[in-house]
């Protein structure tokens, strides 16, 4: 089968879009050349160039079919439609049967043929994150300027051009014509077939794979960390950006200069990182070390003297502006920057900075309590937690609010714990961040939250399905790890509540709105729960047949519950219990449809005739006083093992004894124990709301 070659060559394209447009590209021609069956479709990228080489078939399959379409004598319109969309002639029909019937025929087309026929479609509409034009009066757009575009089908030229309608597409027009390193390479490169052009791009200092120019530059910066006795800070997503912004990976050490080291350490890295794109080196014991690694994109003839030297100039620059920064920064206590909060929108539906933060004080107060956290402490965190925001270090890096809040604190005299919260109340930031577990960070962590999650739902700015453009979600997965991994037993109930609170006369909502705000906040809560749950591989429709048995907005008493549910349902008897009680309410379903009226109504035990039925009246007399006593008691194990001792006379029950008898008074009475069954589960949890399939598996 042939081999397609397709390189798309411009001016640099930015990292972060490489290897997604790479992969666009390979499905985009892999969906226009469905007629070829491609396969073995391998997508490349690198910072002038994206591209793939596929197997295709040689031709498309030839066919023919028939296609019936109206009947004969059937208006002249219809005729009309058929043929359109068809695009036939009227010539093509032949009557059969009374209809009209157009044989079809599609003969077989040529691989280069439908290549070249195709491709200029893809390329125009491929999507970019942003565009451009250039030159001319062209309406063609790329990310950056396209300057070639390289189309071999076995080592062929597949010509076609850009140009559409009255567009000249740039004037571009498929070649066998590539170019190698900017620098290094020696002009136009003609190739034929994807292995001679990957070797001769190599011969001209590009490496094609963005795979392994990732492993040559980890491989060099550790290299070169180790001459020092050093180590390379983890930093995956510099790797894999640097890997899109060079060709020929050279790495090279510099020397940070002694002067800058007490800068603190996210301040150096950051610089380094988001100015420069340097990795950052750590010595022996972990501290930062006085070296960096730069990644240069030729390989210069001194060794890459004059660009390190370049390189520790410039860094020289941007650390004196940091320095700058730091310096002024913290000639200004933290709480005396409070009233530039007031200029800072939040939202523009829940005010300023300034307001939340008061908004802050007052939840953190009523946390702290919760938690375990000193008041005051827990207060005066979230009074200085967003101060830092109007600091020149974070209005020049935002990425360091917090960490810069926490060591101005500290250099104020503000208690350790007050100083560690403006920080951590930020944590967890994604699945991978540490919890905090201090109290007073907890307080100020679960009110930043709490408030977030309230303001944004009584503003009317929920998440949807296409999007989240406030993390909410992520808030609320937050919220959730705050409260399980430090056990904490809160009332999300009443605490979502508190939060609104400070919203009224804010926002419009009135006490009716408020209690449905406040089942709302809950309820995303708990969705976001069972897809945490789903993710750890646990069972999460539990959660729901908990929480049936009565809202609880504590997670820790919740889960509790419903781990209890789920060790039950591994045992045969809590499965069997399960679809025995899916029997019972089935069946009272039914019958309370068909007869108009419930029967909540307790048993008559003078009509309790059968053996089986009076063993079960009584079991149920037993089981719901203990079931009740041992969940007061958050003895959730213990309740599921009294429900658990329910199966034999359940089983009993449906076994021995008709539940629709003849006689209208015993039927009555039989639903109504059926109803006491689902009434005395209920106390724990709602089986009905399990799913089958994790019913069985138990």
């Amino acid at each position: 089968m042939p081999e397609l070659l397709l390189e798309l060559f411009s001016e640099e394209i930015p990292a972060r879009m490489q290897a997604r447009a790479a992969d666009d590209l390979a499905k985009a021609v892999t969906e226009a050349l469905g007629t070829l069956s491609p396969r073995e479709v391998r997508p490349f990228s690198g910072p002038r160039r994206i591209g793939l080489v596929a197997v295709v078939a040689a031709e498309t399959t030839a066919s023919a079919s028939s296609e019936r379409g109206p009947r004969v004598g059937a208006p002249e319109a219809a005729l009309a439609g058929f043929l359109k969309k068809h695009g036939a002639a009227r010539e093509q029909l032949r009557e059969d049967g009374g209809y009209w019937v157009l044989e079809k025929s599609s003969p077989a087309v040529a691989a280069s043929a439908l290549v070249a026929e195709a491709m200029p479609g893809v390329i125009r509409r491929l999507s970019w994150p942003k565009s451009m034009r250039w030159g001319g009066t062209s309406s063609f757009a790329w990310v950056r300027p396209l300057r070639r575009i390289v189309c071999a089908l076995d080592g062929a030229v597949v010509p076609f051009s850009l140009a559409e309608d009255d567009d000249d597409g740039q004037g571009l027009v498929a070649s066998n014509v590539t170019e190698g390193h900017r620098f290094h390479g020696a002009g136009p490169l003609t190739i034929t077939g994807y292995a001679e052009y990957t070797a001769r791009l190599r011969e001209h200092r590009v490496i094609l794979d963005a795979a392994e120019r990732r492993a040559a530059i980890a491989a060099g910066v550790e290299r070169l960390a180790a001459s020092v006795g050093c180590t390379v800070a983890g930093d995956p997503g510099l790797y894999d950006e640097v890997a899109g912004l060079v060709e020929w990976p050279v790495p090279l050490l510099g020397r940070i200069d002694d002067a800058f080291m007490d800068l603190p350490d996210r301040v150096r890295q950051l610089t380094m990182r988001l100015n420069q794109k340097y990795f950052t080196l750590l010595s022996a014991d972990g501290s930062a070390a006085p070296y960096f690694v730069v990644v240069a994109n030729i390989e210069a003839s001194d060794g890459g003297k004059a660009i390190v030297a370049g390189n520790e100039r410039v860094l020289r620059a941007r650390l004196s502006d940091a320095r700058f920064f730091w310096d002024q920064d913290r000639k200004q206590r933290l709480d005396s920057r409070l009233p530039k909060l007031e200029a800072v929108t939040f939202h523009a539906k829940l005010g300023t900075q300034g307001a939340r933060v008061l908004r802050l004080v007052r939840l953190a107060g009523i946390v702290a309590p919760k938690v375990g956290a000193d008041i005051a402490k827990a207060e005066r965190a979230a009074m200085l937690a967003k101060a830092d925001l109007v600091t020149g270090m974070v209005g020049e890096f935002p990425e360091l609010q917090g960490y810069m809040g926490r060591r101005y604190a500290a250099h104020d005299g503000e208690d350790e714990a007050v100083s560690a919260a403006i920080e951590q109340h930020y944590a967890p930031a994604g699945q991978g961040d540490n919890v905090p577990s201090a109290p007073v960070s907890v307080a100020v962590a679960l009110a930043d939250r709490l408030d977030t999650l309230a303001g944004f739902f009584a503003a009317d700015e929920r998440p949807t399905g296409s999007g989240d453009p406030f993390a909410l979600r992520r808030a609320a997965l937050g919220l959730i790890r705050l409260i399980r991994e430090n056990g904490l037993r809160l009332d999300l109930i009443a605490l979502f509540d508190a939060a609104l609170a400070a919203y009224e006369g804010v926002l419009d909502f009135d006490g009716p709105k408020r209690t449905a705000l406040v089942d709302d906040l809950f309820g995303f809560v708990i969705e976001r729960l069972r897809v945490q749950l789903r993710g750890e591989g646990r069972r999460h429709d539990v959660v729901e047949a908990s929480l049936a048995g009565g809202k609880d907005g504590d997670l820790v008493r919740l889960l509790a519950r419903a781990d209890a549910l789920a060790a039950l349902l591994g045992t045969e008897d809590g499965a069997n219990l399960v679809t025995a009680h899916k029997r019972a309410s089935n069946i009272l379903r039914i019958e309370e449809k068909k007869d108009g009226h419930g029967y909540a109504e307790a048993p008559d035990p003078a009509l309790l005739r059968e053996p089986a039925e009076v063993a079960l009246a009584a079991a149920l007399d037993s089981a719901q006083p203990e079931i009740a006593s041992r969940v007061a008691a958050e003895d959730f194990s213990g309740a599921m093992a009294a429900i658990g001792r329910l199966r034999p006379p359940v089983d009993a029950f449906f076994d021995g004894v008709t539940v629709n008898a003849t006689e209208t008074v015993l039927r009555a009475n039989r639903l109504r124990l059926l109803s006491r069954i689902r009434a005395v589960t209920a106390g724990v949890a709602d089986f009905s709301l399990l799913a089958e399939s994790s019913v069985l598996k138990g």
